[in-house]
């Protein structure tokens, strides 16, 4: 009679298990399926529900990275982060540090997103991350290393190379070499505020480059305005 039960229960502990496994299957032929729908919609919520179905049903590192990618790019940077985390790790993918640099300083963590960026300029230098380091390293008060990485990017931006900036309610690019000699600009302003006139000159030069970089002209009435009501005045 025991041995009876024992062999039912284990064709039912097998069957269900089986059952299961059958379930779970399905379930990600689903999931699968309808994650490429959405991305053929273009809609990010169902996307973003899709991907997270797929990672509790079959966790994956790839695709939860690109999960955090999604959430970043949809300006979800809190999700992002608790998706991936913010820890600095050598395991991390690049897809995974990028994530974690853009959304760590859209969050306005400048000292954890400088650790991030770093790493990515370890791993492959452009100037484009130069100029992320620099303006990172202005606001964390390095203007020495700020003023490195800002010669390295003039250096080596090219024409066709652009930055967006956003201190205008309608979003606006420029060369990103004029981005360079702005910050540039801001970098001899800090260093030394007596020449002032020096700090106007090179600001020019990226307003030469773009005379309707917006964030430069700014930059330039501000600078103005300092020279011509010097501190003592005020």
């Amino acid at each position: 009679m025991k041995k009876t039960v024992l062999i039912v229960l284990i064709a039912v502990l097998f069957s269900s298990s089986y059952t299961y496994s059958q379930t779970k299957t399905e379930l990600q032929k689903h999931y699968q399926a309808f994650y490429d729908q959405m991305r053929l919609q273009g809609d990010v919520d169902g996307v973003i529900n899709a991907l997270t179905h797929l990672n509790v049903l079959s966790p994956s590192k790839e695709r939860n990275d690109t999960l955090a990618y999604i959430y970043a790019n949809d300006n979800q940077h809190l999700q992002a982060l608790n998706t991936i985390g913010i820890e600095k790790l050598a395991t991390d993918s690049d897809l995974a540090v990028q994530v974690k640099a853009i959304s760590l300083k859209a969050l306005n963590q400048p000292k954890r997103a400088l650790e991030q960026f770093e790493v990515l300029n370890t791993r492959e230098p452009n100037a484009y991350l130069a100029y992320e380091l620099a303006d990172l390293k202005v606001q964390l008060g390095d203007n020495t290393g700020a003023m490195t990485n800002v010669e390295y990017g003039i250096a080596n931006a090219t024409d066709d190379m652009k930055y967006a900036f956003y201190e205008r309610q309608q979003p606006y690019e420029v060369p990103l070499k004029a981005a360079f000699l702005h910050v540039k600009g801001l970098i001899q302003y800090n260093i030394d505020k007596n020449n002032i006139d020096q700090a106007i000159a090179t600001i020019d030069q990226a307003l030469q480059i773009d005379p309707n970089f917006n964030l430069a002209s700014l930059s330039k009435q501000a600078l103005t305005s300092r020279k011509d009501t010097p501190e003592e005045k005020k």
